[in-house]
């Protein structure tokens, strides 16, 4: 039942951040696409059409000159990714003369869709191949649920269940051969779903560490209890203590202090002590930054990451509130930056999931030469199918699993932001105090995402009619008393559309036509606020 529940969420977000697009190009001037690139092919987007007939009457088309490359190809790529599931079908027109071929190659044209992100595009492909009349102007279409496909990963799911693939890969005869091939392609066609990111920029829970002294308790708590009696995890030495010694507030700065010296607590003693600290707020998907100068010396560990707030980690804040219900690592742990003082200056980020963790093989980091002298941004981007790791805006990793299941994405949860230092047993015996120093954390998501769709204010009884919607919808809502009001439409992006109403208006019902001839297909959001209330409601529009 568990993962049935989270297919339906992963569905519900994958075509909640979707916006019907026309990725299209006529070579003419009309298309959307700006980016084709030959490989081992020269290419002419502007090339004069030398075949024009009752199949193709264009002026200019696109000239495909595969010069023998082994690999040839032209292709392109979208800004986000396409959604497959109800979008599937690509079309183009070709024209192959056959005074430009060398060869004695199969005559045919293969689609691919590849994930441009990764080191080796074409190492998760899908691909459709197509036959092809040589002399002659024909479409030809490539229907990534009924044609054949060819997965290059076996493993790989259907390509109409996945939403990876954000390049578009045109190859005529073949590869693996130097045969030269001389073709023209136009009127490339898809009129689907291509994903679209919501853009994190409200922000919605922060410390920016004003003031000095202690902690704001309101916001952390600190975690000192040791989780299996005697020790911590990972052959951690420390104690971890809510003293103003290991955790304070000094010029508008989080210290979080590791020190030597000898500390008895919960009946057992050690040589060192340090701070362990929960957020008392959890959330789901959004922008984390972190702004932190790192301690050094090899046996310090320093990290800023994260765990689910479902973990039954005893003496953890939310495992005191109830919420307890899942091991590690089935909760997930997202390692937005750990440093290891044996290898100074690399930082690393990681994830822990039921389908890799401990010494997980999903990790990936970058050198920072000033990390222990300087102050740097860590950030994370969480999305609801991948997350993205950078320093100072340098991406160095991303974790986007293939096939989203309970095993390789337990992040369709709440988690929780821990800051802790501690110390191995490696550590230097010189050592003797130093410090993870952090300037702020703050947490952002996109406006539609972060207003609760929940009529909490039932009287209001907000609601849209017809609802999908083609060319205009009705809003009709309910004012109980005299208010200042403003109604607004949002895309999925938190991009304010259009404010329909901002007046003060008397108690009684209200109707108003919403107009949606300027709008594309896709998800929008229609927001009415007072004084007092705010509700926010989704109407889907077809156009």
């Amino acid at each position: 039942m568990k993962n049935v529940v989270l297919l339906i969420l992963i569905f519900f977000l994958n075509h909640m951040f979707a916006q019907n697009q026309t990725i299209e190009d006529d070579f003419e001037g009309n298309g959307t696409i700006t980016n084709w690139f030959g490989d081992n092919c020269n290419i002419d987007t502007n090339q004069t059409n030398l075949y024009v007939d009752s199949n193709n009457n264009s002026a200019t088309v696109l000239k495909y000159d595969d010069v023998g490359g082994t690999y040839s190809n032209v292709r392109f790529e979208v800004n986000n990714t396409f959604d497959l599931s109800s979008d599937y079908v690509f079309t183009l027109k070709i024209y192959v003369p056959s005074p430009g071929l060398t060869g004695n190659q199969t005559n045919q044209v293969s689609l691919k869709l590849q994930d441009g992100s990764l080191n080796e595009p074409w190492s998760t492909q899908s691909e459709i191949l197509k036959p092809i009349i040589l002399d002659q102007w024909q479409t030809v279409s490539f229907d990534f649920l009924n044609d054949n496909y060819i997965n290059l990963d076996q493993n790989s799911p259907p390509p109409s269940q996945r939403m990876d693939f954000n390049r578009v890969l045109i190859q005529v005869n073949g590869e693996n051969n130097n045969d030269l091939v001389l073709a023209y392609i136009d009127d490339f066609y898809y009129n689907g779903t291509v994903a679209v990111d919501p853009i994190y920029d409200t922000l919605i829970w922060s410390d920016e560490f004003d003031g000095e002294g202690a902690i704001d308790s309101s916001k952390w708590h600190h975690q000192t209890l040791l989780p299996n009696g005697s020790s911590w995890y990972n052959n951690e030495i420390q104690h971890y203590t809510d003293r103003i010694d290991n955790s304070n507030i000094s010029n508008g700065v989080l210290n979080i202090v590791g020190k030597k010296e000898v500390y008895n607590s919960q009946g057992v003693t050690k040589q060192y002590t340090s701070a362990r600290l929960n957020s008392k707020f959890a959330f789901q998907y959004g922008k984390i930054e972190i702004r932190a100068k790192l301690p050094s010396g090899i046996g310090t560990w320093p990290a800023i990451w994260t765990l689910g707030k479902n973990i039954n980690e005893n003496g953890a804040y939310w495992y005191n509130q109830g919420y307890g219900t899942t091991s590690w690592p089935a909760c997930g742990e997202i390692d937005i930056m750990e440093h290891w003082g044996y290898n100074q200056n690399y930082i690393q980020s990681a994830t822990h999931t039921p389908s890799s963790y401990g010494g997980t093989l999903n990790i990936g980091g970058q050198v920072i030469p000033t990390a222990s002298s300087e102050f740097h941004i860590y950030t994370l981007l969480w999305y609801p199918d991948r997350l993205i790791f950078s320093v100072d805006g340098n991406i160095h990793y991303i974790y986007k699993p293939i096939e989203l299941n309970n095993d390789t994405w337990p992040f369709n949860e709440e988690q929780y932001l821990l800051l802790n230092f501690a110390i191995l047993p490696d550590i230097d015996p010189n050592f003797v105090v130093d410090a993870l120093e952090v300037e702020y954390v703050r947490v952002y998501q996109s406006a539609p995402l972060s207003i609760n769709e929940i009529d909490n204010s039932s009287s209001f009884r907000l609601i849209n009619t017809p609802n999908p919607a083609k060319n205009y919808t009705i809003i009709s809502y309910n004012l109980p008393d005299n208010a200042d009001v403003k109604l607004y439409i949002h895309n999925v992006n938190g991009q304010l559309i259009q404010t329909l109403i901002e007046e003060k208006q008397t108690a009684g019902q209200y109707q108003i036509k919403w107009n949606l001839d300027n709008l594309l297909s896709g998800i929008y959001f229609y927001t009415l606020k007072t004084e007092n209330n705010i509700v926010t409601k989704k109407c889907i529009v077809n156009m």
